[in-house]
């Protein structure tokens, strides 16, 4: 039991409270999905830079993409895994909202690089001849670190604000990691002014990149639909359509979980969305980038006959 934020050393983490029979299953699933995220995207980052076929702006956001998707990832999963055959579950208090702050971080710069990489697919498809000058080394520097600075200040704010609480009572969190939500459960203090910047801060960085997205979409749909050819439609098209797939993967659950107040909060369903967008997109990512990609899985047979020529030597 604390009475408050200055007393609170730990907090327990009661995420996944399965009978230890089940741990083993637990332990595996996370497991894998761990590996195949760390394999998946560490893949293509380095087909990226090993292949000077995919050394464009496309790629490059990809491969920002993945590295940002391994951290996601790895802010949580790691812990999970070590807390799962221990009777303690506990994270210490200043761990608590550092984790919280990483996570915030890589989950808002997700959202920034897929907005980023739809505006990416509007230049590349309606401005072809200018394309490499608008999206020049220079332009793509400062777009990423631009991302890079606005998310870091937004889950500084949103961390410190929530550190400065008062926790009383249980030290309990029915989650697998330290959020927001529920934190805000947690606390004795008024979190009122916590939550209300919360819907509008997060309902601006969630939603402005997402309006990015859906008016290059717009101009892309307007785009292709006035090309002459029928193949000259579909290969633009086809261009889109992993990047699509991601974004429904990404902005469905997080729009879920974050735009709604906080007495709409259900930490046993959020429990659920939590891992689809920390854990599974970050798995599923590299697939949907790859499997319907020709020009990816060309530079993976390249990349692998280098190695395999060298290996052989």
């Amino acid at each position: 039991m604390q009475k408050a934020n200055h007393s609170v050393t730990e907090f327990i983490l009661l995420g996944f409270q399965e009978p230890p029979k089940h741990s083993p299953i637990l332990f595996t699933v996370f497991l894998v999905m761990y590996l195949l995220a760390l394999a998946g995207n560490s893949t293509i980052i380095f087909i990226i830079r090993m292949d000077t076929h995919l050394h464009t702006p496309m790629y490059f956001f990809l491969s920002i993409l993945s590295c940002v998707d391994i951290c996601l990832t790895t802010c949580t999963v790691p812990k999970l895994l070590a807390s799962i055959f221990v009777e303690k579950k506990s994270i210490s208090f200043h761990g608590c909202f550092l984790q919280l702050h990483f996570f915030t971080t890589f989950g808002n710069m997700t959202g920034f690089m897929l907005a980023i990489m739809a505006v990416d697919r509007y230049l590349a498809i309606s401005r072809p001849l200018h394309y490499a000058m608008l999206m020049s080394k220079a332009v793509r520097t400062r777009l990423v670190a631009g991302s890079w600075i606005l998310v870091s200040l937004h889950a500084g704010t949103h961390s410190v604000m929530a550190a400065r609480l008062s926790y009383c009572g249980s030290n309990e969190i029915h989650y697998y990691f330290c959020d927001l939500p529920p934190l805000f459960k947690l606390s004795c203090s008024d979190t009122s002014l916590n939550e209300l910047l919360l819907l509008t801060e997060a309902t601006v960085f969630l939603m402005s990149p997402c309006l990015c997205i859906t008016i290059s979409y717009i101009l892309i749909i307007i785009t292709i639909c006035r090309m002459p050819s029928t193949e000259g439609r579909y290969k633009a098209f086809s261009t889109c359509s992993s990047h699509l797939t991601a974004v429904v993967l990404n902005y469905g659950p997080v729009l879920y979980t974050y735009i709604r107040p906080a007495s709409a909060y259900s930490l046993e369903k959020d429990l659920i969305i939590s891992v689809l967008y920390s854990v599974v997109n970050s798995m599923l990512n590299p697939f949907v980038y790859s499997i319907r990609n020709n020009e990816f899985k060309g530079a993976f047979k390249r990349v692998l006959s280098k190695i395999i020529s060298f290996w052989n030597k």
